[in-house]
């Protein structure tokens, strides 16, 4: 019997063909052939959208090498394409435009605006959500600052903490502020005064690069270092959304995100947060919150935008146990658990991919096999639509 296929979908990351997660690649291949799923990877590039064929890479777990040829269409797709700037990402949009009908593990999300305005409509959300503005000028900051001692001025199509401005206005009136530039290295903090505002932003050009403004919350530990947690919430091997995970991040010295790219390290979510509340009872309930809250918007964003197939949110604890939603990431890395030493969900993070793969394979055969046949032709030309 034919074995279901999966195909990875990625960008390269420059033009040598490097893959940013070739290691993660090669688990899911090794773990795909366990449990009879096939797996390769492959990007926009490598399409011949004349014979709808890929010249794809795969991973042989024997000989632990990589190998290219050219192949069919998969019967899955599951895009790990993160936003880059470059011609790169406008083949990823065209290759999204034509194989659109395909069936995909997880469709796009929208921006942090975007997710922020649709979970607003929830009332459920709104109590975890921070306030957010969309700057349409440098007022929107003074704005903020008048209602929040600390904001935080994000691109609302940024990543791995790139770009990002913290802004806190001291007891004196003066406003400290930090950041990372556009390559993640920590910018020099500064101390200023509200008139100069405007013109320190300036070079920033927000309304353009398209930034929000949120109103940001206390996270610092008491070496100086801020932390907050990631939830890996995923759809599991039944088609029902699970939380993986959850683990702590502790940013670097000087660092104003938790990143691990930016320097960070992890933690355990129990150990972080009991010595974030002092409390292990109360660290307990917030914990039960927060997986109940994941799954819940995970399934609520789901419907809102399409197919997913996971979800990393990114939560920041408040001294009194309040939950506060920070970011929402559609194509999260998985390293944190590992990290943290907690290795069994670090497997199950690489595997549930895999198995709900399976299980949407298996519920699309089902379907196909109620159809009329003179409703099949359709379907025999090669691929399943969603």
């Amino acid at each position: 019997m034919t074995q279901p296929i999966l195909g990875i979908l990625t960008l390269y990351l420059n033009e040598a063909g490097l893959l940013e997660e070739r290691s993660i690649y090669q688990k899911m291949t090794s773990a795909g052939r366990k449990l009879g799923l096939s797996v390769f990877v492959f990007t926009p590039k490598d399409v011949n959208y004349t014979g709808n064929t890929i010249h794809a890479w795969f991973y042989d777990p024997d000989s632990k090498t990589w190998s290219r040829r050219w192949t069919s269409f998969p019967n899955m797709i599951y895009d790990r394409c993160r936003i880059q700037r470059s011609y790169r990402f406008e083949q990823l949009k065209k290759f999204r435009k034509t194989y659109g009908h395909l069936t995909f593990l997880n469709r796009m999300l929208r921006n942090k605006w975007t997710v922020h305005r649709t979970l607003s409509k929830d009332v459920r959300f709104k109590g975890y959500l921070p306030a957010t503005k969309y700057i349409e000028d440098s007022h929107v900051v003074s704005d903020m600052l008048r209602k929040y001692p600390l904001v935080y001025l994000k691109p609302i199509n940024g990543t791995g903490g790139r770009g990002i401005l913290r802004i806190e206005k001291r007891k004196d009136g003066q406003l400290h502020i930090q950041g990372r530039d556009q390559e993640r290295r920590i910018i020099r903090p500064q101390n200023i005064s509200a008139a100069e505002l405007s013109s320190y932003l300036a070079p920033w050009n927000l309304e353009s690069n398209r930034y929000i403004a949120q109103q940001g919350i206390h996270i610092k530990l008491t070496s100086g270092r801020v932390h907050d947690y990631r939830m890996l919430v995923q759809k599991n091997g039944e088609g029902a959304w699970e939380v993986t995970g959850c683990a702590g991040r502790i940013g670097a010295a000087g660092s104003i995100t938790s990143n691990l790219h930016g320097g960070g390290s992890a933690a355990t979510m129990s150990a972080l947060l009991k010595e974030w509340l002092g409390d292990e009872s109360k660290a307990e309930q917030v914990k039960q919150e927060a997986e109940e809250l994941g799954v819940a918007i995970a399934a609520y964003l789901e419907l809102s935008y399409g197919r997913l197939c996971e979800l990393a949110l990114d939560l920041a604890i408040d001294r009194k146990g309040g939950i506060w939603l920070l970011e929402v990431n559609p194509k999260p890395a998985r390293e944190v658990f590992a990290q943290a030493g907690e290795k069994e969900v670090y497997r199950k993070a690489i595997i549930r991919p895999l198995e709900y793969a399976l299980w949407l394979y298996n519920q699309k055969k089902s379907k196909k096999a109620k159809v009329k046949p003179a409703a099949v032709s359709d379907v025999q030309a090669g691929f399943k639509r969603d």
